[in-house]
């Protein structure tokens, strides 16, 4: 049967094939996945705190009028740990999509996709070629600012982490609205937005073009700042880390979970204004029209307020239906849906148009 395959090849498929997945099904050990058990126990401690808070507004009270301080630890389980919600269609949808995506994506897709040490190879490589680049390059010594004693070594590593943050952040933003703009896009971006329930399994609902654009752009962002860093400020450049990760991502990702499912965490004010909160992910999710394309920052808000897409959650739970509105549903019900219905939505539209 497998005559026509080289041995070798064989061999690197099959190893590939167990390798992904058993980085999929280990990923709750890996401090660099999203579902790291160090996140997942942070989301899980600051969804009861948001409950606690809310049920400390309207305590429930017994028969006798006394009140109930601990039942909110039986609701929140009830509601987040629900069998209507984690057997629901939607989220086994989300959860075999994890599995197969674990393996497609970075055996077919992730070669193509942009990374960022190598926009810096290819910036110094044409700034190198530039006349005019190398004769500011001579005047301006990475090594300038920290021989002098200006800039300290815990400054230089402090500035490129958040730098590097800002700009990852950035990309990401630019990313997501290209795919919610841009109507070719927007057909994978429809994939993520076609889930009728949260759950953290939710953030890998991602069709594997919609990743490469959002792999490739912040490595745009991050290769630009990094090389602009390399070039004038310190070649030895390096940043803070947590658990073995950026120390900003690491913050972030002990929220982030929260973010695709259904506990309303909003930040107090002024946070709420320079930060994207679970809650106002939720939002983006909404199927309402008024929702449609806001909140598309990951963790700063102001991205959203520049370019006028924000919208500030209540601070009480609101109830949102998500999906695609007035999308048929039916059309992202299967594996083969989520890889195969954006092509042929691109081609219909392709066809129509050359026929028009």
């Amino acid at each position: 049967m497998f005559d026509f395959i080289n041995p070798e090849t064989l061999y690197q498929i099959v190893y590939q094939f167990v390798f992904q997945l058993t980085l999929a099904v280990t990923a709750p050990l890996r401090s660099n996945s999203d579902i790291y058990w160090a996140y997942l126990l942070s989301a899980l401690l600051l969804g009861l705190l948001v409950t606690a808070s809310q049920h400390a507004q309207t305590p429930s009270q017994t028969s006798t009028g006394e009140a109930q301080p601990f039942t909110f630890i039986k609701g929140f389980f009830n509601k987040h740990f629900s069998a209507s919600l984690w057997t629901h269609p939607s989220a086994l949808l989300d959860m075999r999509f994890y599995f197969v995506n674990a393996i497609v994506f970075p055996c077919l897709f992730a070669p193509i996709a942009l990374q960022s040490p190598v926009v810096v190879d290819l910036l110094s490589h044409i700034s190198n070629n530039w006349t005019n680049w190398t004769s500011l390059s001579e005047v301006v010594q990475p090594s300038y600012w920290t021989d002098l004693g200006v800039i300290s070594t815990f400054a230089v590593k402090a500035l490129y982490t958040a730098l590097f943050f800002v700009a990852y952040d950035g990309g990401r933003f630019l990313a997501h609205s290209l795919l919610h703009d841009n109507k070719w896009l927007w057909e994978f971006h429809k994939i993520h937005h076609s889930a009728q329930v949260l759950t953290p399994f939710t953030s890998f609902r991602v069709h594997p073009v919609d990743l490469i654009i959002m792999v490739s752009v912040p490595a745009l962002t991050t290769g630009l700042v990094t090389w602009l860093f390399i070039c004038f400020v310190s070649k030895d450049i390096n940043f803070y880390t947590l658990l073995d990760l950026h120390i900003f991502i690491c913050l972030f990702n002990c929220v982030d979970n929260l973010r695709h499912w259904n506990v309303w965490l909003t930040y107090p004010a002024p946070f709420d204004r320079w930060l994207i909160s679970p809650a106002h992910h939720q939002l983006h999710h909404s199927a309402a029209q008024e929702h449609w394309g806001c909140n598309r920052g990951f963790e700063l808000a102001i991205w959203d307020r520049l370019c006028k897409t924000i919208i500030t959650p209540s601070k009480t739970p609101m109830n949102i239906k998500l999906g695609l509105g007035d999308e048929d549903q039916t059309a992202w019900k299967t594996l083969t849906h989520l890889y195969w219905n954006p092509f042929k939505s691109l081609f219909k539209q392709v066809y129509t148009h050359h026929k028009v």
